[in-house]
């Protein structure tokens, strides 16, 4: 009997390992920093709605799945003929909010990403140093069903990295929305390194996993 419970657990762990890794988002394709694009003169410019446009985040570890978002600050778009010709958008940090927690813990975990914590500051994204975040776009696409390879240089607590993710990118009238696939990055590539198994030893399963998953949409209107 034990042997066939043993057996029936392990055969659970397999199968629930690969139900999660079918989940899982794809990773960015990660390289060093590239030129900006730069558009045409006779490109139209587009600015982001901060109010409508959003960062949604995912992080995880053994015991758990956080998720919430992050806002912009500012952004613009260069677009000619329908397509993104440049753009950049600058990422208000101070804005990180989890939305699966209350109260206390939900204070807490924000406070601890930010990096607002006595001590802790350093942990994740250090808001008071590093207030700000960007992209910048080096280049697109096309690729499949309507959508395009988006790249461009994500800087975080001051490191630069290319990344480059599926988009898809609709218009309506003078309103342009941009909307990634879901996708990750390995968070320790720009110095956010608590909790790592990459980065330090014996955490057992106290360990928070590399990659974060985000997921992008961007609403834009035309400058008057």
């Amino acid at each position: 009997m034990k042997t066939t419970l043993s057996t029936l657990a392990l055969l659970t762990f397999f199968s629930l390992a690969v139900v999660s890794c079918k989940n899982k988002a794809n990773e960015a394709v990660t390289s060093e920093a590239e030129a900006a694009a730069v558009s045409e003169p006779t490109s139209e410019k587009y600015i982001a709605d901060v109010s409508a446009s959003v960062i949604e985040w995912k992080g995880f570890k053994p015991t758990a799945t956080h998720h919430g978002t992050v806002k912009l600050d500012t952004g613009t778009f260069q677009i000619t003929d329908g397509n993104i010709q440049s753009g950049t958008f600058l990422i208000d940090m101070k804005t990180i909010t989890d939305l699966d927690l209350e109260g206390d813990m939900k204070n807490n975990l924000e406070a601890h990403l930010m990096g607002t914590v006595e001590g802790k500051e350093g942990d994740f994204f250090n808001v008071n140093l590093f207030p700000t975040g960007a992209f910048e776009v080096t280049g697109t696409e096309a690729i499949a069903d309507g959508k395009i390879n988006l790249s461009g240089n994500l800087t975080l607590k001051g490191i630069k990295h290319n990344v480059t993710f599926p988009a898809t990118v609709t218009r309506e009238g003078d309103t342009v929305t941009l909307t990634s696939d879901s996708f990750t990055i390995d968070r320790t590539k720009w110095g956010v390194n608590f909790g790592s198994k990459t980065v330090f030893d014996n955490l057992g399963d106290k360990f928070v996993n590399d990659e974060i998953e985000l997921k992008i949409t961007v609403v834009a209107h035309k400058k008057a």
